[in-house]
Order: structure tokens, then sequence, then C-alpha cells
């Protein structure tokens, strides 16, 4: 996507599916080589039916990962997923559920280590957001769904993971480029992402002496299937960061796979932000 390209219009229902979306996102560029950065390594990546998900899931099997991926209710997105990771020469497979169900967090963990017999990196991914323009219209019904979704997950998951990870082993949060400079329309969304942030820096101290890395990714705005299933208007996306479009999911993919290998293997507790040039703290 050029700088200053208009995105047609378009909407869908949450949680947004690939598949409808127009231009479709690029996953991966066709340029990228992988070198077996993720050998032998086995990966669960919640929300790796599409977008971010499916970029990481993507290029986490081009180096040579195994791969679980953990979504709602997106089957048909899911299956090209677990394609593309297959056309890989990788193995995948695809476990459809609530994160907001505290069972089914324990139950996705079990499922991707009763396969491929461990468990190495965990990329704590899904989230949910709905657009407000006026605070008093989040009502506790969303508050709850939000924050279940996008913080009580990442605690469940993790809990659940720290059964089977060891020393080398990691964890990859992704926040949000709202969490540190804020959104007037999506405060209870840019809540949970601030609280990601602190959930990442704190787990990364308490795991640090059994040598388990926590660190996260920052996205500014991603052309992903909750834009258009979460914005009344697609069409300026993106156009007002410094490089003057929205970020694709091909360009987030590599840094998680920085975080994941062990070239990052000095880095705990740090969060890298592919945000178009925004300035932030932290």
């Amino acid at each position: 996507m050029k700088k200053d390209e208009k995105i047609p219009n378009q909407s869908q229902s949450q949680p947004g599916k690939q598949s409808k979306m127009h231009p479709k996102p690029e996953i991966i560029r066709k340029n990228y080589k992988g070198s077996e950065k993720l050998k032998g390594k086995i990966a669960l990546i919640t929300g790796g039916d599409s977008g971010i998900g499916r970029s990481v899931a993507v290029h986490f099997a081009r180096e040579g990962a195994k791969i679980a991926i953990v979504y709602l209710e997106e089957n048909k997105d899911a299956k090209t997923t677990k394609k593309l990771v297959e056309a890989e020469g990788s193995k995948c497979i695809i476990i459809a559920g609530d994160l907001k169900d505290a069972d089914f967090c324990k139950k996705a963990v079990s499922q991707c280590v009763s396969e491929f017999g461990g468990l190495n990196i965990v990329v704590n991914n899904a989230a949910m957001q709905f657009a407000k323009d006026s605070f008093s219209e989040i009502d506790d019904a969303q508050l709850t769904e939000t924050f279940e979704t996008n913080i009580y997950s990442y605690f469940r998951i993790t809990r659940a993971a720290l059964n089977h990870l060891n020393e080398g082993d990691c964890i990859i949060n992704t926040s949000s480029v709202t969490a540190y400079r804020g959104s007037d329309h999506l405060i209870d969304y840019s809540s949970t992402k601030g609280a990601i942030v602190s959930f990442t820096r704190s787990l990364s101290k308490n795991l640090a002496s059994k040598k388990i890395r926590v660190n996260g990714i920052a996205p500014g705005p991603i052309w992903t299937p909750l834009i258009p299933a979460t914005l009344n208007n697609v069409s300026d996306f993106g156009r007002d960061t410094p490089l003057g479009r929205p970020g694709q999911p091909s360009e987030l993919g590599p840094a998680y796979v920085f975080l994941a290998c062990e070239d990052s293997s000095y880095v705990t507790g740090q969060f890298i932000h592919v945000n178009g040039g925004e300035v932030v703290g932290g």
C-alpha cells in the first residue's frame, strides 16, 4: 500500500474476516527468506487465523516452527492460514474457541502440547475493539468483553503455558500504539493495551531467573480484519502517520521472529514499535 493511497470504504461485522477484505493484507513478502531461526520450535498463536497472527504463523513456519493457532469462529480464515503454514513445509493445528473462557485457554494449550509434544513460544495476540465516540457509551458488557479478550486471556494462556515452557523459551505479547498515545474513541481497548505493557514488563522480571524471556510488539495502524469490522470509515486509515499509510501484517512478522529466536537472547521486558513513525515512549 502506497503513501496517500486510499482504501476503498468497507465494513464487516465483528470479529471480521480476512477473506472479505479489499485489498487483501500482505502476509509475508515474497523475498523473505527463512534461515531456520526457529527450527524445531513449537509456537502457539492466539488470534492466529488472520491479520497479524496469520503473518506471525507464516513467518514462524518459514523459519522452521510448528504452529498451533487459536481463534474464535473464523473457520475459513483459519483453514487458509493452516494451508499457508503447511505450504512452508511445516505442521499446523487450528483450535477454535472463546478465549474469554478460562477452561478453553487451558484446553488450547493442552491440545498444542498433546499434538506436538511441547511448547516453546507463546504469542498472545487476540484482541477485540469497539469504537465509541462518547465515553458514556462504554457499558459494562463491552468493558467485560474487551478486558476478558484482550488481557485476561493473556494471563490465562500464559499461566497454562508456563507448565511447559523452559529455559530459552519465550512469550511475545501484542500491545498497540494506543497504549502509549491513547485513543479518544478506543478508551477501553487502549486501557487493555496499556495493561499488556505492564503485564509484559512485570512478567519479564518474574520469569528472568527461569531464563524465559517476555517481550512485546506495539503495532500502529495495521491493515487487518479488525479495522473494517470496527471502524465506520477506513478510507483514510493510517494516512495520519509520518509514513502516510497503514502498515501491512508482513511488516510485523519479522519483528516477532526476532523476539522469538536466539538473536534476541539478551532482550526481555521490551517492546518493538512498528507504527509508521509515531514517536512514543518506552
